[in-house]
């Protein structure tokens, strides 16, 4: 059994070092001119937005959150300015 592993083993360390011709996919490989190219910038770009928008949702929260904070304190302080009079 330890034998068997230990073949299997070797086998996918040699797999794995051998070097291998890197092929390129039909997208990349091709024209940057042709259809199948504008469609994956076009995914890119898709992406790209969908990420700023998600990043821009997440500030805008974080903005109300402070302008918030900021209006509650300024009210606080107000009303202990009031008592202390």
């Amino acid at each position: 059994m330890n034998l068997l592993r230990a073949f299997i083993a070797l086998v996918l360390f040699v797999v794995t070092v051998l070097p291998q011709p890197v092929l390129a996919c039909s997208a990349c490989f091709g024209a940057s001119d042709s259809e199948l190219a504008k469609g994956m910038n076009m995914g890119i770009f898709a992406l790209l937005a969908v990420i700023i928008v998600v990043l821009g949702g997440i500030a805008s929260f974080f903005i109300y959150l402070a302008r918030r904070a900021s209006a509650h304190a300024s009210e606080n302080v107000s009303t202990i300015t009031k008592q202390n009079s």
